[in-house]
Order: C-alpha cells, then sequence, then structure tokens
C-alpha cells in the first residue's frame, strides 16, 4: 500500500511500518492523576507491534492540549477521551479539536460521537432505517414530553446523553407513574440530564463488536449472564454491574460468549451492522441489543468508540474471531490510517 499522506506528511499502515509515533490522549480524573489501566494496555499493545507510544493525559486544561499534541507531534492519536472537565459528555469537541488541528485519530468524529451519545436522535436514525428499538418519551428540563409511541409498563429510566451506565441503578425499572416521575426528577437534579423513558424489553441481552468502515464485519455475539442475581433483581447491567466489584449486581452478572444458533447469530450481527453503519460509527464500536421470547431483535444502544480494556466484552468477541489483543489494537490503528489514505 502506497503511504497515506496529508498536508505534505507521509503515513502507512502498521503493518508496513513498524516504527509510527502514536500518542494514546486519554481523560484523566484529575490533573494529576495516573492514566487508566486500559490506557496502558491499549500503549504496551501499540508497543509490541514495534511502535514508539507516548501517553498524553488532560483533565481540564485546553492549552496543554493543544501544546502538548503539537509538541509530540504524533503520526497518529490514539483517542481514547470520553469525557473532559468533568463533563461526561465532552468527547465529541474533543474529537472536533482533533480535526481542527488536523491529527489523525482513531475512531468517530465529533458527529458520529455526539449522534450515538444522544440516544433520542440515534432513536430517530434507526427509524429511518427500519430498525427497531424500545418506545420511548423524553422528560426535558427546558422544553415539553416528546414521546415515540404510546408507552406501557415497566419503563427503564435513563439519562439521555450519559455512557458506561451513569444515571442507571436498582431504581431506575419502573413500574408506575410516581416511580417513573421520581427518576425522572432524580436525573434532571443528580445528573443534569434530560431523562429518557423507554419500554423494558424483557429477553436476553447481547453485545455485537463491530470493527471497520466500508466493509465492517461483526464480532461473534456475546450474552449478558444474568442468572447468579437475586430471585426477582432486575436483569439490567447497571452501573454497579459494570464497576463496583464486590457488589451483588457485580458479582451477580458475567458476560459470555453466546452459545446460540448459527441463524441467531446471523440475524445479530445483521441488525448490528445495520445501526452501526446508520450512525455512520468508525473503526469500531458496539451495538447492544435485546432479544424477546418471540425472537424480535431491538437495539438498545450503539456505542461508538467503546471500552477497550483487554478483558471487555469487545476484546473477547473480537479474540473469539482471531484477534489477539495486540493484533485487534493494531487493526483499529490500521482502519484509522486507511480512512485518511
Amino acid at each position: 500500500m502506497q503511504p497515506v499522506t496529508k498536508a505534505g506528511k507521509a503515513f502507512a499502515p502498521i503493518g508496513n511500518v513498524p516504527h509510527m509515533h502514536i500518542t494514546v490522549l486519554t481523560y484523566l480524573e484529575e490533573s494529576n492523576a495516573a492514566p487508566d489501566a486500559v490506557v496502558e494496555q491499549v500503549a504496551s499493545a501499540l508497543r509490541r507491534k514495534g511502535n514508539t507510544v507516548s501517553v498524553l493525559g488532560v483533565h481540564s486544561d485546553l492549552d496543554q492540549l493543544q501544546q502538548g499534541l503539537k509538541a509530540l507531534k504524533p503520526d497518529l492519536v490514539f483517542n481514547m477521551v470520553e469525557m473532559f472537565a468533568d463533563d461526561a459528555t465532552a468527547d465529541y469537541p474533543v474529537a472536533a479539536l482533533l480535526d481542527l488541528l488536523r491529527f489523525r485519530y482513531t475512531g468517530s468524529g465529533p458527529g458520529e460521537l455526539y449522534l450515538t451519545q444522544d440516544k433520542v436522535l440515534a432513536k430517530k436514525v434507526l427509524a429511518f432505517d427500519d430498525i427497531k428499538f424500545p418506545r420511548f418519551a423524553v422528560f426535558s428540563q427546558a422544553s415539553t414530553l416528546e414521546t415515540g409511541g404510546n408507552l406501557r409498563m415497566p419503563l427503564f429510566v435513563k439519562p439521555c446523553r450519559m455512557d458506561a451506565s451513569i444515571g442507571i441503578g436498582k431504581q431506575s425499572l419502573v413500574h408506575d407513574t410516581i416511580a417513573l416521575m421520581k427518576r425522572v426528577v432524580a436525573i434532571h437534579e443528580e445528573v443534569g440530564d434530560a431523562a429518557l423513558a423507554e419500554e423494558y424489553i424483557e429477553g436476553r441481552e447481547f453485545y455485537v463488536g463491530v470493527l471497520g468502515n466500508a466493509d465492517a464485519v461483526a464480532l461473534p455475539p456475546i450474552e449478558m449472564d444474568f442468572s447468579r442475581l437475586p430471585k426477582g433483581a432486575p436483569h439490567v447491567a447497571d452501573a454497579a454491574a459494570k464497576w463496583n466489584a464486590g457488589s451483588t449486581e457485580f458479582e451477580g452478572t458475567n458476560s459470555v460468549l453466546a452459545q446460540i444458533p448459527d441463524e441467531l447469530r446471523a440475524r445479530l450481527q445483521k441488525v448490528s451492522l445495520d445501526a452501526y453503519r446508520a450512525l455512520r460509527v468508525k473503526d469500531y464500536g458496539r451495538v447492544d441489543l435485546r432479544l424477546t421470547d418471540t425472537g424480535e431483535i431491538y437495539v438498545l444502544e450503539v456505542n461508538a468508540s467503546c471500552y477497550l480494556e483487554s478483558a471487555s466484552e469487545f476484546a473477547t468477541a473480537a479474540l473469539a474471531a482471531g484477534f489477539a489483543y495486540d493484533d485487534l489494537i493494531a487493526h483499529i490503528v490500521d482502519l484509522a490510517i486507511a480512512r485518511y489514505s
């Protein structure tokens, strides 16, 4: 392949040029904090592939972000920024800044990040392509009620724009109007976001990773096993299930490679590819799905530039598809570089 060029600088895919300089860009919880462990996993994987790797962590200092990148002069930015200045929705402005500074970077751009972050806008795009999703209503702090159809209880109530299960917990599943309004007010006051109420889809939960752009490929589905949760507990992967080690929710859930018939696997992968393409996700992402007892598949969420921890659902699925972790990270780099050719 010929070197990729832009703005007078030459680049080539990582497989052909083993000494590319890559900067892993990440958010820090505090200005002097250490990067998250997954950042070192990604950086180490890139180093093992023969690259020169630097890590730039920022909290809220915009000058530090700009000047750091200009000083490092990376051939590619591996963008792992999920928030900025304590704003969990500020990943897309950082991507926009990378565009303005003319740095190549992995993952989705500002438009795709904003679209997948705003769950209501995402649903409207999915509707255009006849992709199923739960019926919903939006309770905004500043405007009138917006609905996507008549709703039936129970409802699942969550913030409209937050990810990583922020604002999702035991009280998110509501069975009556009073509980609904209490949850809406809590999201307004505690998270500062509009509240999205969706019909709760009873059924099995799957996660399908997708790699690629024009020729995107869906990875083997991962299923969330809720069987160890206490009897009567809602089958929901909330914030505690994802992050609070030792909690009942964390210990009671487990994601496993789905053991399902080929026909169902193909259907889950097709819906995931359709959703990924509809929202124009770049390089890599993950689609969360629910399968009902009657065989209907609903898209719950599309995650652009999803979590890359080496034991995550995405990495586990990639391994099942033949991508060891280092190869997965290198392939994401290859996909990004190819977009700039």
